[in-house]
């Protein structure tokens, strides 16, 4: 069931709950012309997706689905990744201060991804050659969050994908980001223990306010 509040700065978060990934693209687009034509609020959407692949601009071929999988090309950088339910997606709309600085906004969200995963007690870091949240340790290197973005006419569309509990095994299908040999962990799988998606939602709310009120006009 969807909800949506308005802070206190005029941003609108709405939680969509389970959305197909074509309808929730078209909600985007749709809220996206609207901040960009000042009728609508900036706003964030967080969902969960059924599963999907979708690949980003810079997406090769060697890095799609060998057994002709389908996968939805999309206007957002990056490369390939899935969406699924268990991953707790966010997709800010807003129109920036500062929209030529992209990798900026970039790391906005990574701070917030990692701060998010220090409330669980994971140490994630950013991973200065790739974008995304990663976990670091004696165990290699693992990919936690994705993020990929689009801004137009100074407002962003897409964002980032945290996985909270997914199954991990989609991703097989893939190279995950066009990397190859990458590992991709969860919330659930570094905790080793059961996880929802409700219990990391707030989590999320309370760190990506304060960022993106800071971040959009």
């Amino acid at each position: 069931m969807s909800s949506t509040i308005v802070t206190e700065n005029k941003l609108k978060v709405t939680d969509l709950g389970v959305v197909d990934y074509l309808s929730a693209w078209n909600l985007q687009k749709q809220i996206h012309q609207g901040v960009v034509d000042s009728q609508s609020e900036n706003t964030l959407l967080l969902l969960e997706h059924p599963s999907v692949y979708t690949a980003g601009r810079r997406t090769q071929m060697q890095d799609r689905p060998l057994d002709n999988t389908p996968v939805i090309d999309v206007d957002r950088g990056g490369k390939i990744t899935w969406h699924g339910l268990g991953q707790l997606v966010g997709y800010p709309i807003i129109k920036l201060k500062n929209p030529t600085d992209v990798v900026g906004f970039v790391r906005e969200l990574e701070t917030v991804l990692i701060e998010v995963c220090g409330e669980f007690g994971i140490q994630a870091q950013r991973y200065c050659e790739r974008s995304g949240v990663w976990i670091r340790d004696n165990k290699g290197d693992r990919k936690i969050a994705a993020i990929g973005l689009r801004v137009a006419k100074g407002v962003s569309m897409h964002g980032f994908a945290l996985n909270v509990n997914p199954d991990l095994s989609a991703y097989l299908k893939i190279v995950p980001c066009g990397i190859v040999g990458a590992k991709i962990t969860s919330i659930a799988a570094e905790l080793t223990r059961d996880i929802d998606i409700d219990d990391v939602t707030p989590v999320i709310k309370k760190h990506i306010y304060t960022m993106l009120e800071r971040v959009c006009i």
